[in-house]
This record gives C-alpha cells, sequence and structure tokens, in this order.
C-alpha cells in the first residue's frame, strides 16, 4: 500500500520529480564527473529510484547531457535579463562582465561540469538539439551593443561579439579555476573578498580599454553599485 501510495505522488508531480532528479544530478556530476558520477546516488538523493529516474530522463548519459542543456538554458536566461539594450554601451558591457564574474562565483558546479565536458571533447554536448538555438540571441544581444557602441563614438571597433564573450569569459574562468595553484605560484589568497573585487575591477578595464582606445587607467576603481549584480533570491 505505502509502494502505491509513492507512485501515485510521483505520478501527481511528474515535472517536480523530474526537477528534483536534474538537481541531483548536477551536484553529483560536478562533484564526481561523469565517471564517478553514481545513479543510485542521483536517485536517493532524489528522493527518487532508478526506475523513476529512468522513466523521467533515461540513462546516465542523456541525464547527463539534461544536466548540461539545464545549465546553458539558466545562464544564458539570467543574461535575458540583464537589459543592456537599454545602457549606454560601455555600462553594457560593464554588466554583463560584472554579471559574468559572479554568475561564475555563485555556480561552482557550472564550471566543474564545464570542466567535465571538455575533457569529453564536448561529445555529450554534440549531441544537443538546443544548445546552438539558445546562444544566437545572446550573440545578438552583444553584437548590437557592440554596433551601438561603434555609432556613438564609444568603441573603436565592431569586435566579433563570439570572440568578445569567449575573452571575457576565459579572464572569469581561468582565474577561478586556477585559483589553488595560482594562490601558490603567486603567494595569494585570490579569493578574499579584497582580491575578487580587485580581479573584476582589472578585468572591466582591461576589457573596456580594448574596446575605447582609452588608457586602462581610465577604468580602474570606478564601478557603479548600480551595475553590481543583484544578490541571487533565497531558495
Amino acid at each position: 500500500m505505502a509502494k502505491a501510495k509513492r507512485v501515485l505522488k510521483w505520478q501527481r508531480d511528474p515535472e517536480g520529480m523530474r526537477l528534483r532528479i536534474l538537481e541531483a544530478a548536477k551536484q553529483e556530476f560536478a562533484t564526481y564527473g561523469l565517471a564517478g558520477a553514481r545513479v543510485d546516488r542521483i536517485a536517493a538523493n532524489a528522493g527518487a529510484n532508478k526506475r523513476m529516474l529512468y522513466y523521467h530522463i533515461g540513462k546516465k548519459d542523456d541525464l547527463y547531457l539534461a544536466v548540461l542543456e539545464g545549465a546553458y538554458e539558466k545562464i544564458r536566461a539570467e543574461e535575458r535579463g540583464l537589459d543592456l539594450e537599454h545602457l549606454d554601451p560601455p555600462k553594457a558591457i560593464e554588466r554583463l562582465i560584472d554579471f559574468t564574474w559572479n554568475y561564475f562565483i555563485r555556480n561552482p558546479e557550472f564550471l566543474a561540469l564545464l570542466n567535465t565536458e571538455n575533457l569529453a571533447r564536448a561529445r555529450h554536448l554534440k549531441r544537443s538539439t538546443k544548445v546552438k538555438s539558445m546562444h544566437s540571441p545572446f550573440v545578438e544581444m552583444i553584437r548590437t551593443v557592440v554596433r551601438r557602441g561603434v555609432e556613438s563614438g564609444d568603441f573603436q571597433v565592431a569586435v566579433d561579439p563570439v570572440q568578445l564573450y569567449i575573452s571575457i569569459a576565459a579572464l572569469c574562468f581561468f582565474y577561478l579555476s586556477n585559483s589553488a595553484t595560482l594562490g601558490v605560484i603567486f603567494g595569494r589568497d585570490l579569493l578574499t573578498k579584497e582580491a575578487k573585487d580587485e580581479r573584476l575591477d582589472h578585468m572591466v578595464a582591461l576589457v573596456l580599454a580594448a574596446l575605447t582606445g582609452k588608457s586602462f587607467a581610465a577604468f580602474g576603481k570606478n564601478k557603479s553599485a548600480s551595475l553590481r549584480s543583484p544578490a541571487p533570491h533565497p531558495a
């Protein structure tokens, strides 16, 4: 009887069960990688069983791909809310850098998933029918900001929006993913609040100096509090 009731509850809330499975899987894959992840642990942490997991999503590789797609959907959705089109181009780029930096800090599992998939040479991501389509509007958003900047005279050149975003993401990603080794090499704690604030200031100045042709010094320590990424809402 108890088992029957559990099945009925699962059937009444299939989307809730799917979301719990995906969240448990995200944490599992981020912690252990694809090879070390265990479906039994994912099911237990989601309050499910392997039969439910296979019913809602599929086998381990399907689950991993669903987690990857969900991770990209989440960051792209938040980027769409940045309202870059209503900011002056330099402020829009500053907001994008600020968001990317703080998103990576708030979501270390996202970086872990990227590391895992790159080690796999994007084998799973190549199967996705969703990822490319969700990135096109984001690229166009950056392209529009750059074009407005050139038209207004703020930027000197219409850089490739893909190259620009890769540069921004790389400046953020490398620092965070390599902070342990870099900290030992240079004798600094790179994850203190002061160190992270200094890094953000440096990245903003570096990118804006490249886009505007102005001195790096013109942009240092000149951030408005209104441009800070909002703190995440409590769950």
